[in-house]
């Protein structure tokens, strides 16, 4: 059922449950998701509390939770302001939020959040809608913020590719390479979030499987997204990307570029899994692949859709 709550300071929030799992998102600012967790436990998601319930101004705010933005970043363009109310329409288990259009950039986004009627699946659709005047080339890109003290689980592509390069890496200006918090592994890239380290650091790659674990408060978040071969993504070819500072970690999925022309619409979808009772079992790779199969056991994905 859908129920208007509060929530952190907002007092305008819509909340959908199935028993197992809840969401919430707010309609005071936005869009945003700002909760994701089983019924009547922790949020998964960030909360950053010195901006609980703020509204209006021009400053972007990080607020915590899920959010949409347009790529490749640039400030202003990527920083517009969403401090304003959110229309909303619900349905059964699902809430779409259509904020106004960004006047600076005439892009509208729009997110639909869809909670499956047992487990813990959750879909969110982005959508960009381009209601201005001329062209404009963009991708979509979909942002997490998950709460402190959990560690990140990013799958290497592993096709191969004879004499040529598999893969794009990118690093940003502030990453180091020796940065304690990343480990390069050979099927996986792991990334532990150090609420004792407030230097930023920041990654992107391939991520042809199409899927991201974040271990943390006894469960495991898994987020799965398509790649498109072929397609041009941004930041040097990346389609996964994450960012981390001493208070979260953001797990980012992006859409291959597009030339959106006047009134014309595109999508990136993301699908949403919150396994219980799950604990990061170690650095060991063999050990990390044994708790994601019984992941997918338990949630009834197939192994080959994670692994």
């Amino acid at each position: 059922m859908t129920e208007q709550v509060a929530f952190r300071g907002w007092q305008h929030c819509r909340r959908v449950s199935n028993g197992t799992v809840d969401v919430i998102v707010t309609t005071d600012v936005g869009p945003r998701i700002v909760r994701y967790g089983f019924e009547g436990k922790e949020n998964v998601l960030c909360e950053v509390r010195d901006e609980d319930g703020l509204t209006g101004g021009d400053t972007w705010h990080t607020f915590g939770g899920h959010r949409l933005w347009h790529s490749p970043e640039a400030n202003p363009r990527t920083y517009q302001p969403d401090n304003v109310p959110v229309p909303c329409e619900d349905g059964d288990r699902t809430i779409v939020l259509k904020p106004s259009i960004e006047a600076a950039t005439g892009i509208q986004k729009e997110m639909k959040v869809s909670l499956d009627a047992t487990g813990t699946g959750v879909t969110v659709m982005h959508r960009l809608i381009n209601r201005g005047l001329w062209p404009v080339r963009l991708g979509v890109w979909a942002i997490t913020v998950m709460a402190p003290g959990g560690v990140e689980v990013i799958p290497q592509t592993r096709v191969d590719t004879g004499l040529l390069p598999n893969r794009s890496i990118a690093l940003w200006s502030y990453a180091r390479m020796d940065d304690p918090r990343v480990h390069w592994g050979d099927r996986f890239v792991v990334l532990h979030q150090d609420p004792a380290i407030k230097s930023p650091y920041k990654l992107g790659l391939t991520d042809e499987a199409g899927w991201a674990a974040y271990f943390n408060k006894h469960s495991v978040f898994m987020k799965r997204f398509a790649f498109v071969p072929r397609e041009e993504y941004p930041d040097f070819g990346v389609n996964y990307e994450s960012y981390t500072t001493d208070f979260m970690l953001e797990m980012e999925t992006l859409s291959p570029l597009h030339t959106l022309q006047p009134g014309e619409t595109m999508e990136h979808a993301e699908s949403w899994l919150l396994v219980p009772d799950v604990s990061y079992p170690g650095d060991s790779e063999e050990d990390i692949s044994a708790v994601l199969r019984d992941c997918c056991h338990s949630t009834a994905l197939q192994a080959g859709e994670v692994l």
